[in-house]
Parts: C-alpha cells; structure tokens; sequence
C-alpha cells in the first residue's frame, strides 16, 4: 500500500479504538482497567518488533523515554475520560487542538519559532473551542461533568503536545517501537497500583470491546509509522483527520449522537486551522509515535 492508503487505514483504525473505549466505559469497565488491557497487548507486540528489528528494547536515553510514557499514561486516562463522557466527534475534535500546545512547547523547549501556518492554526483552533463550548457557558451553573470532560479533553490534547515534543528529541537516537514501549511499560504498573481494586470481568461484550481497544490501537500506531515512513509528514499527517469524520460516523451510527451546531462549527474551525498547518508547514520527523 502507499502512504494515503496506510494513513486512511490509521484514522480508521484510531477512530474504531475511541468507540470501544466509549463502549467499553459504557459497559462499566473502568478507565484504569482499559488503560491496563491496552498496554498488555500493546508490550506484546512491541516486544515483538524490536525482537525483529534487533534493538535494544530500553533504548538509550531512558529518562527521555521515562518521561514520554509517563505523559503519554496521564494524558490517556484524561483522553479516555472525554472519550466517555463526551460526544464521541466532540472528543476527538479535542484532541486536534494539540497544535496550540506543541507550538508552546517547541518554542520553549527546542527554540522553533512558530510558522504564520501555526499562528493561524492557533487562532482557528481558539475560535473554534470558544464556539464549542458556548452552549454550555451561557448558564450561571454549566453542567459540571461536561466541564469535567471538557478540561480532560484539552488536558489530552497538551499530553499529546509534551509527547510530540518528547518524541521528536527522541526520534534521531531511539528506535521507533522502542519509544512506543516504554508507554505501556509504564501503563501496566500504573494501572495496577492506582486502580486494580476497581477492576471488574467483564461480559463477553466488554472482553471484545477490551481486546479491540488493544488491537486498533497498535494497528493505528504501525499504519501511521508505515506511512510517515513512506510519504511526506504534511501529506500523511494531513490524512490524519480523516479521523474526527469517521468519528463523526461511529458516534451517529452506535451513540445516537447528533452533533449540535456549534459542534460543527467550532471542530469546522478547528478542522480549518489543523489542515493549514498539516498542509503548510515544513514537514518534520517525529510525530508518528505521539500517541
């Protein structure tokens, strides 16, 4: 296949593993316990290709690598909670405001001067979060657990922001399943000590959806490597929203949700402001074990 191809299949394949967390929670599996069984699936088969590819599996820079897991674990307990809680679209549209913060990080941390492309994309992107989110601030009492949702949505998207900024310090020296690995290596520690006493057995349809979880995630994470390692970031990275419409999809088809108004048009802005830098700005490495 080629790079559009692979990058089609990663939205999809992301998209399909945000409905099953949705699922999951629905079914009362606990967040730390989807957390838990992801990452399980997730060792197994990094460890087989760093096997295949002969590399050391701790890497070099450990605490770079330390660090990159540990963000990653606080940001997916925050991305499954809006996941949860949320409107299926909405959440994901979330997650796509994590240019603002990686731009932030950039500048601070590696000396990257932002783009016009990226300041546009900023702008969109707080337009369009402003736009979202008025319905639910035009009372003296907003519903506190959309809040909730809503600051662990954006809390996501700022732990996707360290990641990228993490794994591009960690591209030039470190394989890439190796800094897919130590986030689970610390997920399955972590889940454990914070939350086993609330972990559940599940039906027949929660083990499913569990194991689904785990397989999407890790077909969505090699599909996207495959394609940034085929095709320019830009143009595959670009692909990558295809994501909130197939989201879009599964929540109509399987949630009953019908988005309001302003969802469309805040995640449009969002939309709008993403795809201008995808499209824009000079294409990097790096980006592709983020999640």
């Amino acid at each position: 296949m080629n790079g559009p191809r692979y990058m089609l299949l990663s939205a999809l394949a992301f998209a399909a593993m945000g409905g099953l967390v949705k699922l999951a929670g629905g079914l009362g599996i606990p967040i730390m316990q989807i957390i838990f069984v992801r990452a399980v699936i997730s060792v197994a088969l990094c460890l087989v290709a760093i096997r295949r590819a002969h590399v050391h599996p701790l890497g070099q820079r450990r605490g770079l690598l330390l660090a990159r897991g540990t963000v990653g674990f606080v940001a997916l307990i925050a991305v499954f909670y809006a996941f949860i809680q949320l409107p299926y679209a909405q959440a994901t549209m979330l997650q796509y405001l994590h240019p603002l913060f990686t731009t932030a990080l950039a500048f601070y941390f590696l000396a990257e001067r932002p783009t016009l492309a990226t300041l546009g994309c900023i702008v969109l992107s707080l337009l369009g979060l402003g736009v979202m989110v008025s319905p639910y601030l035009q009372t003296d009492m907003p519903d506190r657990t959309y809040l909730l949702a809503l600051l662990a949505g954006l809390g996501g998207a700022l732990g996707s922001g360290v990641a990228y900024t993490l794994v591009r310090k960690l591209a030039s020296s470190e394989h890439p399943s190796v800094i897919v690995l130590y986030f689970p290596m610390v997920c399955v520690p972590a889940t454990l000590v914070f939350g086993a006493g609330d972990f559940i057995w599940p039906e027949p349809t929660g083990w499913l959806a569990l194991l689904g979880v785990g397989v999407f995630t890790q077909l969505g994470q090699l599909s996207l490597t495959r394609a940034m390692q085929i095709d320019s970031a830009s143009r595959a990275t670009s692909l990558s929203y295809l994501q909130i419409v197939f989201a879009a999809v599964l929540g109509w088809l399987f949630f009953d949700e019908v988005p309001m108004d302003t969802t469309v048009i805040g995640a449009a802005l969002i939309l709008t402001g993403a795809l201008i830098t995808a499209l824009l700005q000079p294409a990097h490495n790096g980006s592709s074990q983020a999640r």
